[in-house]
């Protein structure tokens, strides 16, 4: 397994809309281990390919509080189930440190295949209703930010590039 480089806002890359996977294969594999490695390092509760500069319909997630149940989504597809939108506070490995309210639907079916190609269908609410919209974003090149206020995306954008410099500043210590 490898930890793997997580794109920054406001990195074009993180705008490309992702493909679909076509077969489940040993790279994929290895992929979504990868995934999982660097998403627990983060440390964070989900992961899309596009933040880590694969842009195939692949996300990885893990609510618990153990990280010890570990879901991934293969071509994912979202319906919701209702009209009503709550907001909930999201913060992304893509934009550190910067958290905000985005309002989504509350209630959604989701439509994945999993790493035995089986298609799964499942009704979800509350956080994984949440995370599931907010990572389907990355792969359709969106960002939790893109739902604010140009104000609010303008002061994000500033301090998620003053943490990637003092990051950077960091690793050349090292």
């Amino acid at each position: 397994m490898a930890l793997l480089p997580i794109l920054s806002f406001p990195d074009q890359r993180l705008r490309t809309i992702a493909k679909p996977v076509e077969k489940i294969t040993a790279q994929i594999r290895q992929l979504v281990d990868d995934m999982f490695e660097t998403m627990y390092d983060a440390p964070g509760i989900g992961l899309a390919a596009t933040q880590v500069d694969q842009h195939i319909q692949l996300i990885v997630m893990d609510l618990s509080e153990n990280k010890d149940q570990p879901m991934v989504f293969i071509n994912p597809k979202i319906t919701p189930l209702t009209q009503e939108k709550e907001p909930y506070e999201e913060g992304c490995l893509s934009v550190p440190q910067i958290y905000d309210k985005v309002s989504r639907p509350t209630h959604v079916k989701i439509q994945y295949m999993n790493l035995e190609s089986e298609i799964i269908e499942v009704e979800a609410e509350g956080l994984l209703a949440i995370c599931i919209q907010h990572e389907m974003d990355h792969l359709n090149g969106k960002l939790f930010v893109d739902y604010l206020s140009p104000l609010k995306r303008q002061r994000a954008r500033e301090k998620v590039e003053k943490v990637v410099r003092q990051r950077e500043k960091v690793a050349v210590k090292r």
